[in-house]
């Protein structure tokens, strides 16, 4: 969490691999969804990364994600939370605003091409600009200044482990 001068970070996380819709309606994650998502958990509490929260959008590849991610690290299964406005289409300006108005630090566990619009207008004000890639199960950290723009401070892919 943030404290006393520090900056925010905000963690976005495209969920795991998931298995395609003619094989799972629900979309579940496949072995290798969890598994990369497991792993980068336990490189991301190696990087002290410890939200505040997991929002994630409620579909089921997405609460998979989070939930392997706030087990490996250590985040109680409360601070897990389906929230509205995270669906692969969603408009990112109301979660733009949301996101300004916390002190503390935050996951996002969504889709694409959300994360990615996010992102972009978070860090250059044009949500079609693409100026981040994900991956699945990769988070990527913005961290917020003091002067409330935001800017890249790491990048974790699966690959990378």
């Amino acid at each position: 969490m943030s404290k006393g001068g520090e900056d925010m970070k905000l963690y976005l996380v495209q969920h795991g691999e998931a298995r395609l819709e003619a094989e799972d309606p629900e979309r579940s994650l496949t072995t290798t969804g969890e598994d990369e998502t497991r792993r980068l958990s336990i490189a991301g509490k190696r990087l002290n990364i410890r939200p505040s929260k997991i929002y994630h959008s409620g579909k089921l590849r997405a609460l998979q994600t989070a939930k392997i991610l706030a087990e490996g690290l250590n985040i109680p299964l409360s601070s897990v939370i389906g929230v509205e406005g995270l669906n692969p289409n969603d408009d990112v300006k109301p979660w733009a605003k949301r996101i300004s108005e916390e002190s503390e630090d935050l996951m996002l566990v969504g889709h694409l091409p959300f994360l990615e619009k996010l992102a972009s207008h978070l860090l250059c004000g044009d949500e079609d600009a693409r100026v981040v890639l994900f991956r699945y199960s990769g988070i990527v950290c913005l961290d917020q200044k003091e002067d409330k723009k935001w800017a890249v401070r790491f990048v974790i892919l699966p690959e990378m482990l």
